[in-house]
């Protein structure tokens, strides 16, 4: 195998603006995401960390998203599951174990909130509340600071399909519509809010939501990397050009339990999972890259091992890295010099 796909083939990512290289740097962080989940998974049985939430099943959508945006001047708010999302915007592996080892060194929040509560200014990650959805209104606020600043930048934001029934979802889409603000807003519908299965949430599409809003919705596999790709690209094309915002709502399954502290199976069969198992986006994605000519078993082999090096460095460095000390607790509380506990 090689790394250049024939000139003469009808290759899809290079249609829509996709280089050779940058179809694989896809590939790399959706598996850099699941080595990841995989990896926390086992350090919280080891009783190493307390918590994990998994994205397991939804790196894909996460991923090809995040290529289809601006990651030098666009602005993120993902949710709790986002680790495709925030590695492909230039989050690290070692940021992200400082967050589940709740070390001083955390970007995210200094140790201080669940790991999955996301934010970086060196990244535009806005920081991400523990309430579900509150982040909707927030990126239309920042799509409205845009607007008023003249900035050709848009906000993007995800949440899940339960969330999407919450108020905070549907006032963000009332005023983003509106006022045509460039927001992109990407529901990750998992199946399950929860323990509370589809059928139970919603009586429709998610994606429907938006034609009350006046703006476009539109629904996707979201195991097809290539499909998410274009309509996240196209949707920010238009936010750009002041045609407002997009709705996108893209389609999964959660193949882990919620968290760490789920019993999955009181609520779901193992065989619906194993069904599901079997629509994994990442392997789908890796066939095509196959077929393109850009992938093999080597490469494979080479990423796999890598990625275990790097992951051990991550996690030995997040183990030893001190905890906060007691006293910062007091950090940006008041307004003055953090250095000294945020008296002013």
């Amino acid at each position: 195998m090689t790394q250049s796909a024939s000139a003469g083939q009808h290759v899809r990512h290079l249609e829509l603006g996709l280089s050779n290289e940058q179809a694989i740097e896809m590939y790399k962080v959706m598996v850099t995401a699941r080595k990841f989940d995989e990896r926390m998974l086992l350090l919280q049985r080891a009783g190493k960390i307390n918590f994990h939430v998994s994205g397991v099943g939804q790196e894909v959508a996460q991923v090809a998203a995040a290529f289809a945006l601006d990651r030098d001047t666009d602005y993120f708010l993902p949710y709790y599951r986002d680790y495709g999302f925030v590695l492909a915007v230039g989050m690290t592996l070692r940021e992200l174990l400082l967050s589940v080892f709740a070390k001083a060194e955390d970007p995210n929040s200094g140790g201080r909130q669940m790991p999955g509560h996301f934010g970086s200014k060196r990244l535009r990650i806005v920081t991400g509340s523990s309430p579900v959805t509150t982040q909707v209104p927030h990126a239309v606020g920042v799509a409205l600071g845009a607007r008023m600043r003249n900035k050709p930048l848009v906000s993007f934001v995800t949440f899940g399909e339960g969330s999407s029934n919450q108020g905070d979802f549907h006032e963000g889409c009332n005023f983003a519509g509106v006022h045509k603000l460039p927001v992109i807003l990407m529901c990750e519908n998992n199946q399950y809010a929860i323990s509370v299965p589809l059928h139970k949430q919603l009586a429709g599409k998610v994606s429907d939501r938006a034609l009350g809003y006046g703006f476009p919705g539109y629904q996707v596999d979201g195991n097809d990397a290539l499909e998410v790709f274009r309509l996240v690209k196209e949707a920010r094309e238009r936010a750009i050009a002041g045609e407002g915002p997009t709705l996108i709502e893209a389609l999964m399954y959660r193949l882990s339990p919620h968290s760490t502290s789920d019993n999955d199976l009181a609520y779901r069969t193992k065989e619906e999972v194993d069904f599901n198992r079997d629509k994994d986006g990442i392997p789908r994605y890796r066939q095509y890259l196959t077929e393109c000519g850009l992938w093999s078993d080597e490469l494979e082999a080479e990423l796999l091992l890598s990625l275990r090096k790097e992951l051990d460095d991550a996690t030995a460095y997040g183990d030893r890295a001190p905890f906060p000390t007691p006293e910062s607790v007091l950090q940006h509380v008041y307004y003055g010099d953090a250095e000294q506990g945020g008296q002013g």
